[in-house]
């Protein structure tokens, strides 16, 4: 079989994706490339399914996923850029690299940006995404609606603020369980009650969150003059600015790896 949707870039993104296309049939193996430079226990899976790794024809290729560091992909575009089909969609899930940039590299071809977290590989994600045309934002949620719930957002730059929020957003996520397991520790749990009980209380509170408006939960749990009520008069004033500095952050590196 012809390959028709090529992955360029298998690293820790490429390859959630790719799991998460293995997962839920969004991608035919057999119709699917992967463009990269060292072997991996997936892509040899991948390839066991019928994937092929390193396809040398590109002649019928009408999707491509660039998920390369974003320092590299001008230099990735070279081996099969003039080989594609003038049809041939560019989807990048690159921190930073607008769109412009994209369709000047790939001679005015259509292209979407899309950010995913890498819940992809457990058809768990989500992603936002900006296309600039039709054709570009169907074979983007064609590729990520199987694999992530799809937020379309209005230019470029809401893409860089997704980024930052989202695309980083579970390492934030994971590093508020650590310090709360940590906060128990140093009041006398054990390491190892403390990080069960801050996981499991959060992956609770998350799946309590998916049918829940975030201020109604938060009454639900803080009674009138009770330990939770005490807990967030400490936690509320500071965290609305941390996280504001903290998104902020990571927004500017993300519009400096653009420059």
């Amino acid at each position: 079989m012809a390959v028709t949707t090529l992955l360029v870039g298998c690293g820790r993104l490429g390859g959630a994706i790719l799991g998460g296309w293995r997962l839920t049939g969004a991608v035919e193996m057999p119709s699917l490339g992967v463009l990269t430079p060292s072997a991996k226990p997936l892509t040899r899976e991948a390839a066991a399914d019928g994937a092929q790794i390193n396809p040398q024809d590109f002649s019928a290729v009408s999707r491509v996923v660039l998920a390369v560091k974003p320092a590299k992909w001008r230099e990735a575009a070279q081996g099969f850029l003039t080989h594609l089909p003038a049809d041939t969609i560019i989807i990048s899930v690159m921190a930073g690299i607008g769109t412009s940039r994209l369709a000047e590299t790939f001679g005015g071809r259509a292209v979407a940006r899309v950010m995913p977290t890498t819940a992809v590989s457990a058809a768990a994600g989500v992603a936002a995404c900006f296309a600039t045309g039709d054709d570009a934002l169907k074979a983007a949620h064609a590729l990520f609606e199987p694999i992530a719930t799809v937020v379309d957002v209005a230019s470029d730059d809401l893409v860089d603020v997704a980024t930052a929020l989202s695309g980083s957003g579970a390492a934030y996520a994971y590093a508020f369980v650590r310090d709360l397991a940590e906060a128990g520790v140093r009041q006398g749990l054990a390491q190892d009650q403390a990080l069960v009980l801050s996981r499991l209380t959060v992956a609770g509170a998350l799946t309590r969150m998916q049918a829940g408006e975030p201020n109604a939960l938060i009454a639900e749990v803080a009674s009138p003059g009770g330990t939770t009520e005490a807990g967030l008069r400490v936690l509320e004033p500071g965290l609305e600015a941390l996280l504001e500095r903290t998104v902020a952050a990571a927004l500017a590196r993300a519009r400096r790896i653009g420059d």
